[in-house]
């Protein structure tokens, strides 16, 4: 099979002139999402950011720098701080995701002790493919949502300009993708993004009396120390033993709305490892390991509870990015993360970027998000699943309807089994249960220990 270029390996160092750029395309794809969880939830975005970029540095360092994936807020989240801000306030729902964090910890010590071929044999590429579909498919509503409806009403209000925003920044980017070289063939996503913004400026719903109120601000500023401070802003952290006191938040309720959730997104968490595993040509489940993986998401939560943002998680639109620009390096993700620290500290930036309308990043997530399910399919073809086989036809079939469907099992008020991780759970027991377990591997390529790679490399 013939390999795709590689533009820049994982560990390879872009060029000063366009590190900037490839890292401003990764802040771009997750600044939306990233900044959205905390506004459903009344957490502060600007905390978001600054969490996200520490967390993601965290992580790069647990992974050795081996695993070119940024973390965002989590939306698997959402309702359950929701709820535990409800029941013990905001520091509750930090306490609840602190407690998160330490079950990554645990389960990443589980397998670290026990191995990964457990893991193999209960995730054969018959069950990994239709979940990553699922994934990918998903997330489609959220994708169509931002790019149909006008965003901040209580109920959803089509709008064709909105549509249109979407479907210009969607047809941009797919432009740049495929027609551009060199390195604007590298940036199609930021492209889509600006060229979207732009077209939204003159169709009249970006609104900027954020921005405006922040320049005012910064020419008033009648010393240099004022300009500083017009500039640079502190967020509202809320940090344990300095603004509250955990012990004094912590309650059952607030353990069994947030605690099981993690398991929830280790699950979602192992299936965007599988798929940055396809994308790039490496196995990191194998290498660095899973362990490491999970470790370094659960220290990113942690780090994220301790400074008031949500929880994180890998995110799907930079996996999309990846797959789309063939850039595979840490450092360009690092450089990622260094710019969302300092956004997020700089009032007039996150002013700017937060006036992007959600129909641009719904058109640029139309792609990024199918991306997804397309590597899903890819990895039943890659390994020669033979769909003829009425096992592997149920398996496949019955994970994609469960999946998308949007099937859920109540387990308590709170707590509910649904989407991806129900169907990956009824997958996986499938598998097990039913005769003839080896069609479900295929060519048995999937975990293989070394994903050999003949991409020709080039420096971008």
């Amino acid at each position: 099979m013939k390999q795709e270029e590689v533009a820049l390996n994982v560990n390879e160092v872009p060029k000063p002139q366009k590190w900037l750029i490839l890292s401003l395309q990764h802040l771009f794809a997750m600044f939306g999402a990233t900044i959205l969880v905390p506004f459903l939830t009344g957490l502060s975005p600007a905390v978001a950011l600054v969490s996200s970029g520490i967390g993601t540095l965290a992580y790069l360092l647990i992974t050795k720098g081996k695993i070119p994936a940024y973390l965002g807020s989590s939306f698997a989240f959402i309702a359950p701080i929701i709820g535990a801000t409800a029941s013990g306030g905001v520091e509750g729902a930090m306490v609840g995701s602190f407690l998160a964090g330490i079950v990554y910890g645990l389960v990443a010590l589980f397998i670290r002790l026990l191995g990964l071929n457990w893991l193999m044999r209960i995730l054969p590429p018959i069950v990994v493919g239709p979940v990553i579909i699922v994934i990918g498919l998903g997330l489609a509503s959220t994708a169509i949502d931002m790019a149909m409806y006008v965003p901040g009403l209580d109920e959803q209000v089509y709008s064709n300009t909105h549509f249109l925003v979407a479907l210009v920044t969607l047809a941009v980017t797919i432009i740049a993708s495929i027609f551009l070289r060199g390195f604007f063939g590298l940036i199609p996503i930021l492209i889509g993004i600006v060229c979207g913004y732009i077209f939204s400026i003159f169709q009249g719903i970006v609104d900027t009396s954020e921005i405006k109120a922040e320049w005012a601000e910064i020419t008033s500023a009648g010393s240099i120390g004022e300009f500083v401070t017009a500039i640079f802003q502190k967020p509202d952290f809320i940090v344990p033993f300095v603004n509250y006191s955990p012990f004094e938040v912590l309650s059952g309720e607030i353990v069994l709305l947030m605690v099981p959730v993690a398991l929830v997104t280790i699950a979602e968490h192992i299936g965007d490892q599988m798929v940055l595993s396809k994308v790039v040509g490496n196995n990191f489940i194998k290498k660095p390991g899973l362990h490491r993986s999970i470790l370094g998401d659960g220290v990113a939560t942690i780090i994220a509870s301790f400074l008031g943002g949500p929880p994180n998680t890998t995110y799907g639109e930079n996996i999309g990015v990846l797959s789309i620009t063939r850039v595979f390096s840490v450092f360009v993700i690092g450089g990622a993360a260094v710019l969302a620290l300092f956004f997020g500290f700089t009032g007039i930036i996150t002013a700017t970027i937060s006036s992007i309308p959600s129909a641009v990043m719904g058109g640029v997530s139309i792609l990024l998000f199918g991306i997804i399910a397309s590597n899903g399919l890819r990895m039943l073809i890659d390994n020669q699943i033979d769909l003829s086989d009425k096992r592997n036809l149920i398996i496949s079939s019955v994970i994609l309807v469960i999946g998308i469907g949007g099937a859920f099992i109540q387990v308590t008020e709170n707590l509910q089994i649904a989407g991806m991780a129900l169907s990956a759970l009824i997958g996986v027991t499938l598998n097990l249960i039913l005769p003839n377990k080896e069609s479900g591997y295929g060519n048995g390529a999937m975990f293989e220990d070394t994903v050999v790679s003949e991409n020709k490399e080039h420096v971008a």
